[in-house]
């Protein structure tokens, strides 16, 4: 077990940050209940036998445990004593993300249930412990292996195989408490209006009381830019605009990651300060012109990285905070300006790191999961629950600058035919959640296939064809409207019709580029080692396939962006630009070089 009493110390919400709370994260007692049967067998009213270090899933080794076999349930508890100094406030229990199903008890009184392994949820503690009184937090996670469930890259096969990865079942996100008044203000949604040069807040709150009013003062460097008021008596959620005068506007941008502070205020009838939190807003402007993606009214090419997201020790779980940050320098370092954060909601600190940082990202759901048999037809079986967890994932991150764009679902390969099947109704469910939530962003219904929603902003393809004169042939007929478009082995397509929209290639290349086992290409094991396509004889030639591949997309007037798979080796899957444990494999300068030539895209029209 480290010996470390809090591992992730770091404030977990950095867009919403309150001054008082405390962390729970380290040593819990833990017991994993193979047959989810701990609930009859008394779990819940007796002490567990093992421990575990949280926020790390038990089949990691930074947990203390290790255990990599299939965990039906596992348990967690902890005794802890609420800050005397909170008396008269209410207690919250935020969890970050516990994967999957899971019920949380204080006292032996049920205060929450939750569906999902990637979004956060809060309990209450409501009247149960009062200030400076001692409360037992009992936690239930199930995480079956079988039906449909959004997993990502999880594997439902014992081992690791292919590019699905050992799994994580439990809490793997910060768990904290923090005291809050009655009324108190809610997550707001902070929306940039470049054109207008201002921002526009919604401020929801907890509750309305005679004479409240909500304050928000936006600063910068140099000080106060503008404030707004409102009253709070009215509306659940008040509405303000703070404006940005020309000489206070910096756009937000890779070149200028500029980040106004922003102090959110409730006040009482009196004028006093009730409630207060901390915030920050980047000024940006996210655009279509025709096949273009704009930021700030421009074409900035998408050079993406497909970025998973796992660790040798924390699988999904980063050791530290400055794990997160390292990622997204790696990725800039190589010439990537961000990622496709792939089949795994990632945790709010990393994309406060890509808002300091001008990384332009992708929200994405990790939903791989959900092909749990039917017929050819009717392969894929999403349920509610996806559109559910995908609307926390969209009330999260709504207001990170650093999110230019919506993912909702990822290869949803399924035969399109003329019966409406139920990967068509969440399809178009989670197509329309998002816009409903966020007018601001284009969204893709799905990455590479199928796109079973027409009119979808953003139209795209996987593709790992590994010769670079090959792949210009498959990617040619973009500029006649007949871009490549993924289909069934048998030309049956997956997709509505292509319908001129801006278009990019969202995975390619995937080069197997595995230096130890280069030299031996006898008996290759691919649970070993894994890539697509035949792997590279030496590092040149892993040069000249990268930079031919990329030159195409690049070369292309009519597209927007790539994505390359991938940042990172994960496990046997050796394609990525650096080694699993974040080691240097090959010379990273030379990749930088081949996407730093001019984009066409964004080259003037002649």
């Amino acid at each position: 077990m480290p010996t470390h009493s809090v591992p992730r110390p770091e404030y977990p919400r950095p867009q919403f940050v309150r001054r008082d709370w405390l962390n729970l994260n380290g040593a819990w007692q833990f017991e994993t209940d193979r047959g989810d049967s701990g609930h009859e067998r008394g779990l819940l009213d007796r002490e567990l036998r093992g421990e575990i270090l949280v926020p790390f899933p038990p089949e990691s080794e930074l947990s203390g445990i290790g255990d990599t076999d299939f965990l039906e349930a596992v348990w967690y508890r902890r005794a802890l004593t609420l800050p005397a100094a909170w008396a008269g406030r209410r207690v919250l229990l935020h969890f970050g993300a516990v994967d999957h199903d899971t019920t949380v008890w204080a006292d032996g009184r049920e205060v929450a249930r939750h569906r999902g392994g990637f979004t956060p949820f809060t309990a209450d503690l409501g009247d149960i412990a009062g200030a400076g009184e001692e409360v037992v937090i009992t936690v239930r996670a199930r995480d079956p292996k079988s039906g449909p469930q959004a997993r990502g890259k999880q594997a439902t096969k014992y081992a690791n195989h292919d590019c699905n990865y050992t799994r994580v079942t439990g809490i793997w996100q910060t768990v904290w408490l923090e005291p809050v008044p009655v009324t108190h203000l809610r997550r707001p949604r902070i929306t940039p209006d470049l054109a207008g040069s201002a921002f526009h807040l919604e401020l929801p709150l907890s509750g309305n009381r005679p004479g409240h009013r909500v304050r928000a003062v936006l600063g910068d460097a140099h000080g106060e830019v503008s404030r707004a008021e409102a009253r709070a008596d009215l509306d659940l959620a008040p509405r303000l605009h703070l404006p940005v005068p020309d000489e206070r506007r910096r756009e937000w941008g890779p070149e200028d990651p500029h980040l106004y502070d922003l102090r959110l205020e409730l006040l009482d009838a009196a004028g006093q300060v009730v409630d207060s939190v901390e915030s920050y807003a980047g000024l940006r402007a996210v655009g279509l012109r025709g096949k273009a993606v704009l930021l700030n009214g421009r074409p900035v090419f998408q050079r993406l990285v497909l970025d998973q997201g796992w660790y040798p020790d924390g699988l999904m779980t980063a050791p530290t905070d400055e794990a997160l940050v390292r990622d997204i320098e790696l990725a800039m370092a190589a010439g990537f300006n961000g990622a496709r954060l792939h089949q795994k909601v990632f945790e709010e600190r990393f994309l406060h790191h890509a808002d300091r940082l001008g990384y332009l990202v992708w929200g994405e759901f990790g939903d791989w999961g959900c092909e749990v048999g039917g017929s050819s037809g009717d392969n894929q079986q999403p349920d509610a629950s996806y559109v559910a967890q995908w609307l926390e994932a969209l009330e999260r991150d709504y207001s990170h600058p650093s999110i230019i764009g919506w993912c909702p679902l990822n290869e949803t390969y399924q035969k399109l035919h003329d019966r409406i099947t139920r990967l068509d109704d969440v399809t178009r469910a989670m197509f329309l959640a998002t816009k409903a939530m966020d007018t601001t962003r284009p969204v893709v219904d799905a990455s590479g296939y199928a796109h079973r929603v027409a009119e979808t902003d953003v139209y795209d393809s996987h593709s790992y064809e590994q010769d670079p004169a090959a792949f210009r042939r498959l990617m040619s007929g973009l500029a006649k409207d007949a871009p490549f478009v993924n289909a069934h082995e048998n030309g049956a397509p997956y997709s509505q019709p292509y319908r001129g929209q801006p278009y990019f290639v969202s995975e390619f290349g995937g080069i197997w580029w595995d230096p130890e086992a280069a030299a031996d290409r006898s008996g290759e094991d691919r649970t070993v080692s894994w890539g697509y396509g035949e792997r590279v004889r030496n590092e040149d030639e892993f040069h000249e396939r990268f930079s031919g591949l990329t030159e195409v997309l690049l070369g292309d007037r009519d597209m927007f962006g790539y994505c390359y798979t991938q940042l990172t080796d994960v496990f046997q899957e050796q394609n990525g630009i650096y080694r699993f444990d974040r080691g240097e494999k090959l010379d990273v300068a030379r990749v930088r070089a081949a996407q730093l030539r001019p984009a066409a895209i964004e080259e003037p029209e002649a």
